[in-house]
């Protein structure tokens, strides 16, 4: 399902450029904080950290020991570096696999 049928366009396209308006990590861990309860952070972080290890081509098993992500999550986070738009892979380029 397509975020877009979620949100109100315009809503989308504030919040994706309010965070084109951070310069450092310390402006995006503030306005994450301001912005998500502690569980959504952990969840959208686990989630990037799953991508990262599934494009190091890690195993579903290697994965759930070292984030503690289920088998759901993995899944759906494989299917987005698979089959998505291309965000995960995008920044996960950017960054160097760090």
């Amino acid at each position: 399902m397509n975020i877009h049928n979620k949100m109100n366009d315009d809503d989308l396209k504030f919040l994706m450029e309010s965070v084109l308006q951070l310069k450092t990590v310390e402006e995006c861990e503030n306005f994450f904080q301001d912005l998500c309860t502690m569980p959504e952070l952990i969840s959208l972080s686990q989630r990037l950290k799953v991508a990262k290890l599934l494009s190091e081509d890690m195993i579903y098993s290697e994965v759930t020991e070292m984030t503690g992500a289920s088998t759901a999550t993995i899944s759906r986070v494989n299917r987005a570096l698979r089959y998505g738009s291309g965000g995960y892979k995008l920044v996960l380029k950017r960054m160097g696999k760090k």
